[in-house]
């Protein structure tokens, strides 16, 4: 039990008609709370930080209640930004944590055992993030106008874990401060350090929740597990 994570959930919802869809239900709970669950049970977790808007927090602290959460150790407010709320909730890590991961919020879906090996992975790389190929073929747009088509091949989904060595997220960290970089994905951070971040084959269902719609396809896909 080396590893932090941080959950973020701090997004405005837009999309959603202004409901914050971490706190729909989603099967037995809501969506945060299969979430939750999922790192609960990884034996490589050592602690869960939730990062949301404030109005959130004291019903994220309710759900884990419920469900047993025993992992959480706190909740903190985001930032402006998802990079700024990731870095609110890495302020609270543990001292002895050796892995970070970084989990959104909205992705309930999760499995552990993708969630163990991506962990596996980042010890051995560095870095780890999940993914699945791409199923379509990929087209570079400018103006309107197809410009290139990528191989295929080569490209994938980037979901969510995605983990990190301490020194390394924290170096990548210290790098977008200082050349004032914000960034969308945690992987950018290592990368633009020099990094190679490894990607560890995922499953389709590991789907975000981000418009109502989602919220259909994740309560089939529950079903089925």
């Amino acid at each position: 039990m080396d590893t932090s994570v941080i959950i973020v959930c701090a997004g405005n919802s837009t999309r959603m008609n202004g409901v914050n869809k971490i706190l729909l239900p989603l099967g037995n709970c809501k969506v945060i709370g299969n979430t939750m669950k999922a790192f609960q049970e990884c034996e490589s977790v050592k602690e869960i930080i939730i990062v949301a808007r404030k109005q959130d927090i004291p019903e994220i602290k309710e759900e884990a209640d419920k469900l047993g959460i025993s992992k959480l150790v706190n909740c903190i407010e985001g930032g402006n930004t998802r990079q700024q709320s990731v870095i609110n909730g890495i302020r609270s890590i543990s001292k002895d944590t050796k892995m970070v991961a970084i989990h959104d919020g909205a992705r309930p879906l999760v499995k552990p055992e993708f969630i163990e090996t991506a962990i596996k992975d980042a010890r051995v790389f560095g870095g780890a993030a999940l993914g699945v190929p791409v199923k379509d073929t990929i087209k570079l747009v400018e103006d309107g106008l197809i410009v290139d088509t990528p191989q295929r091949s080569k490209l994938y989904i980037t979901q969510t874990p995605q983990v990190f060595k301490r020194h390394v997220y924290f170096e990548g960290i210290d790098f977008a401060l200082e050349h004032d970089l914000d960034f969308t994905d945690d992987c950018q951070l290592v990368e633009a350090l020099g990094h190679k971040v490894y990607m560890t084959l995922s499953d389709y269902t590991n789907i975000k929740i981000t418009t109502p719609e989602d919220i259909e396809i994740a309560e089939v896909l529950l079903k089925t597990r």
